[in-house]
């Protein structure tokens, strides 16, 4: 439907929560209401359990909580969330969460310790997509029910091993994690499905807000709660749009029919700069660009070829132009905004020591080489810059283009010579990314550990495995910091990768929008914050 100049406020905003088709156009929006455009096309589910596309664990962080939770107000510290208190006993294994008291479900329904220890097993027994996060900690449908318990006013979580106590908790924020009414949510199950179908048109949360309408590839709106434990929010309710075009985006808030845009391309963006009444606001992102030299051709395998090649790509000037605004130079695997994360990007390009370097590594010139690559805009115009500045080194690259699934098939299979591809992190600890690129357990064909992106690159780290399995065991922080930075140099450094820049993400936003939190590179969006 078309909402025109003169709709009362109240009548647009009972006839979305009545059902109204969430394609409503705003002339204004209305100030208790956040209108949002982005592509929201890749939610697969949003039961919090199952969950885990961007656009799906986004807006659950607004519908649920967690025992421990990421602060917007206070990057990358660990705060109370429906746990006022935690610890973990002497045997370095055995964690209790104390539940703040007081605490509702938006069904009505007080929040229990009962409720917190069965959400977390109903993670590990629906066994979907994000349960690894839980059950790389020991758990199994077999064992939950008396490793995840609850006494009282305490749930009491007891892990395989003892591990680093920071890496429990910041699992525990990861929107797996999030807490369900247990009780609303099993008086809806359906053939033994735990609930799972109904969720996924429906909320059952202690969050800032309530799912009141979900269609998808459509949208969504969402209505504030009274007397949520956080404090309200102070916009009452939050209507998504897909609109999954950039420009159309970008058109609908220079006109002021939403609030936010935010799937706008570098073109957009500048065609903004002038807008009296639009801002653009810059974040970090999670993602990471890197390439990988498969270590089954010898001539990739060579110390000297790998350094060359870390000196022979053009990381500023496709930072400065193909990547503007959308990627900044990063250096190392773990994205900035994460423990341990490095700043330092001492490699620039420099095609001279990058000659010296291929002459001293012995390899017959010019080395033919192919580089897989995704078919999409960005990754072609990075993987042609690629080329062009190998090239000027003796490194004759081809170009051996695909899909996204022949691609990731070619990586998985180790039948690449070069590939280039992005990784995001699974949740907000370090773990997540250093076992991913510095781990190989097993590096022989047979054991597909597809799971380790050093496996699939046929690259064995040596002692960097061990050093990645000891800190996520320490349990000083201080230490465990320390040691991620010695990971990722020595990794840096001498692997088979080279990593080349870090997401960011560019938000367009009226200029009479304050306080929105896209969540950064280790948490998801907070509607609850924002003011108009």
């Amino acid at each position: 439907m078309m909402l025109k100049r003169g709709v009362p406020h109240a009548a647009v905003i009972a006839a979305l929560l009545a059902g109204g088709a969430p394609m409503a156009l705003f002339a204004a929006t209305p100030a208790d209401t956040l209108v949002v455009a982005d592509a929201i096309d890749d939610i697969v589910s949003i039961d919090p359990h199952e969950a885990f596309e961007f656009s799906g664990v986004d807006v659950n962080n607004n519908l649920y909580d967690t025992l421990v939770e990421l602060d917007p107000l206070k990057p990358g510290e660990l705060v109370p969330g429906l746990a006022e208190s935690w610890s973990v006993d002497d045997d370095g294994v055995t964690y209790r969460f104390k539940i703040r008291p007081g605490v509702t479900f938006s069904s009505g329904n007080p929040l229990t310790a009962e409720d917190a220890a069965g959400s977390l097993r109903r993670v590990v027994k629906l066994n979907k997509t994000p349960a690894f996060i839980l059950t790389q900690f020991g758990f199994t449908p077999e064992n939950v029910d008396q490793m995840i318990t609850a006494e009282g006013d305490t749930v009491i979580l007891k892990t395989d091993k003892a591990y680093a106590p920071t890496f429990v908790y910041n699992c525990l924020t990861a929107g797996v994690a999030n807490i369900v009414d247990m009780k609303t949510v099993m008086a809806n199950e359906a053939n033994g499905d735990m609930g799972n179908e109904w969720l996924k048109a429906n909320s059952a949360g202690t969050g800032a807000y309530v799912l009141k309408s979900y269609k998808p590839n459509e949208g969504y709106i969402l209505e504030a709660r009274a007397g949520h434990w956080r404090g309200d929010a102070i916009i009452k309710n939050v209507f998504m749009r897909h609109v999954p075009e950039p420009a159309t985006q970008r058109l609908l808030l220079e006109k002021g029919d939403i609030d936010i845009a935010r799937g706008l391309t570098p073109t957009d963006v500048e065609g903004l700069s002038g807008s009296a009444d639009v801002r653009i606001q810059d974040d970090v992102g999670g993602q990471v660009y890197y390439l990988a030299m498969n270590q089954k051709k010898p001539e990739l395998a060579n110390p000297k070829v790998l350094e060359a090649m870390r000196w022979a790509v053009d990381y500023q000037g496709m930072a400065d132009t193909i990547l503007k605004g959308q990627w900044g130079v990063h250096q190392a695997f773990l994205p900035e905004g994460f423990l341990g994360a490095l700043t330092e990007n001492p490699y620039s390009l420099d095609v001279e020591k990058a000659k010296a370097l291929m002459a001293e590594s012995g390899v017959t010139l010019p080395l033919e080489v192919g580089l897989t690559v995704r078919n999409d805009q960005e990754r072609m115009d990075i993987a042609q810059s690629v080329q062009n500045t190998f090239g000027q080194i003796g490194i004759n690259v081809t170009l051996d283009v695909g899909d996204g699934k022949t691609v990731l098939g070619k990586y998985r299979a180790r039948q690449h010579d070069i590939t280039l591809q992005t990784w995001g992190p699974d949740y907000p600890d370090p773990h997540t990314n250093a076992s991913t690129f510095a781990m190989n357990p097993d590096n022989s064909d047979e054991a597909g550990a597809t799971g380790f992106l050093a496996w699939r690159t046929a690259w064995d780290p040596g002692e960097l495995g061990a050093m990645t399995e000891a800190a996520v065991t320490e349990k000083d922080g201080d230490k465990r910091k320390a040691m991620y930075e010695e990971i990722q140099r020595k990794h840096r450094d001498t692997s088979a990768f080279v990593l080349m820049f870090q997401q960011k993400s560019q938000t367009g936003l009226r200029n009479n929008v304050q306080n929105f939190y896209t969540g950064g590179a280790t948490d998801s969006v907070v509607y609850w914050l924002v003011t108009k």
